[in-house]
């Protein structure tokens, strides 16, 4: 028998998923606009410059880091939108573990931005300059760009907790549908037989064919049960019937 079809599970899921895809799509706009600024960093560098694959690193490692850690973030929000939309599991596992693994690296580089006071000195240095251009811009406006910062960690955190929701109501769903196996199926024949020989075969050729189960049933259909008709069928040198 097939049971019924739980709705208020996947209503609550086909929420949490589109909250899940609404927080990504907020979070891409700060992905978008560091694949934004390091490429006009780049164009603007190749405008006055002659702009060269071995001038990236290390001359060019401000702009090289932003595209690099927008990109990455794009393809982690991309792969954990495409994961709660077909409730894959693994997929779910996978983003789950990447954005843990970025929301500590942002937080030792938080850490050691506010222990140590001289760290703009271990830098290298960005012959763009747009490194000092955005410390000044980050001083200047310092109130908003905390709250925008708290913005990005707590849509991070929410958006990390909705995975390891979803990956667990994946579990579970993946969890009861094996538990239907447990279930015996208890079936019918679709033909009962009407009766049963007189005595089980006791001899079979070599093609799988019963003599006494034959000769038990001819004899029932025709009427040759009686006394005066009971001979050995298997004894070719049997008397016939009188």
């Amino acid at each position: 028998m097939a049971r019924p079809r739980r709705t208020s599970g996947a209503d609550l899921r086909c929420c949490l998923s589109f909250l899940f895809k609404f927080l990504a799509f907020l979070q891409a706009f700060a992905a978008v606009s560091s694949l934004l600024y390091a490429s006009w960093i780049l164009s603007r560098w190749a405008r006055h410059h002659h702009l060269h694959l071995h001038d990236l690193l290390p001359d060019l490692w401000f702009a090289c880091a932003l595209m690099a850690a927008g990109l990455f973030y794009c393809l982690l929000l991309l792969a954990g939108c495409v994961a709660a939309e077909i409730d894959s599991g693994c997929c779910l596992c996978l983003f789950t573990i990447f954005a843990t693994s970025m929301m500590l690296l942002e937080g030792a580089l938080a850490a050691g931005f506010f222990f140590n006071q001289h760290w703009i000195q271990d830098l290298p240095y960005d012959r763009t300059g747009e490194l000092n251009n955005l410390l000044s811009f980050i001083q200047n406006n310092l109130d908003l760009c905390k709250w925008a910062a708290l913005a990005i960690v707590a849509t991070q955190a929410l958006s990390l907790l909705l995975a390891t929701i979803l990956r667990a109501m994946v579990s579970t769903r993946s969890g009861d549908y094996d538990s239907d196996e447990d279930f015996v199926v208890i079936r019918r024949p679709l033909l009962v037989a009407q009766g049963a020989p007189a005595y089980l075969p006791t001899t079979v050729d070599n093609r799988g064919f019963h003599p006494d189960l034959w000769s038990s049933r001819m004899r029932q259909k025709y009427g040759l049960n009686s006394s005066n008709y009971t001979y050995n069928t298997l004894d070719p040198n049997a008397p016939p019937p009188q």
